[in-house]
């Protein structure tokens, strides 16, 4: 695969931009492997195997990937919108690459699995992968997602048997249950569910008389939000956290 396509299908821009890069020596190649110093290339029809190629862009690490899948800890006073109404975008916390990765259609880039409000944080998943998309975001998959609630008014048993059992919202005559309910603290309950209605989880802590004060994923499937990834921060799924995903 010539080089100039290989930055075009990672979001480096147009392939007269990535030859413009290439040809201006802004692109190193590892040619040794990551061990090695990466070595410039000046010819944009330079031929690579593209399947784990690793280079540089202006002095930035990239890896070759065929299809993106990123973490990101979303911070609070963000939205996952790439129109936003009313607080900046979550995609504005991603280098443009990412961003402008080139799709089938008029979408460019990843786009957020799901959406969290603007006051929710933590662990959200972004690719460019229509069919994953649809798997995480599809309730016939049942992928456990665990909230960290901070709630208003003290927790009691009442309100944990009432959630388990199930609750009843406005719009939907049938119970909606969690897969696992626990009071962590007397303001902290830790929730799991496996569906995504709009606002569940505050409007299931309201069936029980309660609110919620601050609300953080911390985990879908069998995947934790890193301890050392700070709020704004992103970083590449490794092959064993996608599996760690799907298997819960």
């Amino acid at each position: 695969m010539q080089l100039q396509d290989i930055l075009y299908s990672q979001g480096f821009g147009t392939r007269r931009v990535c030859a413009g890069l290439i040809q201006q020596g802004l692109v190193q190649v590892y040619e040794s492997g990551p061990s090695e110093a990466p070595v410039k290339c000046l010819q944009a029809a330079a031929e690579f195997a593209a399947e784990g190629l690793r280079f540089q862009v202006q002095g930035v690490d990239w890896p070759y990937a065929e299809k993106a899948y990123i973490l990101l800890n979303k911070p609070t006073a963000t939205e996952c919108s790439q129109k936003p109404s009313t607080y900046p975008s979550i995609y504005t916390l991603l280098p443009s690459p990412l961003r402008l990765r080139p799709q089938k259609g008029a979408v460019q880039g990843v786009q957020a699995v799901g959406r969290l409000d603007q006051d929710t944080t933590g662990l959200l998943l972004l690719t460019d992968d229509g069919k994953f998309i649809h798997r995480m975001s599809s309730p016939r998959h049942h992928v456990p997602k665990v909230y960290e609630v901070t709630v208003k008014h003290p927790l009691d048993a009442r309100q944990v048997d009432q959630l388990l059992a199930g609750v009843v919202l406005d719009d939907d005559p049938k119970p909606v249950r969690a897969a696992a309910c626990e009071a962590v603290s007397e303001f902290h309950l830790r929730l799991t569910l496996t569906e995504g209605k709009y606002h569940q989880v505050k409007r299931m802590v309201a069936a029980v008389s309660n609110r919620v004060e601050a609300l953080h994923r911390s985990q879908m499937g069998g995947l934790r939000l890193p301890d050392d990834l700070a709020p704004g921060q992103w970083r590449w799924l490794s092959a064993a956290d996608l599996a760690s995903i799907a298997g819960g």
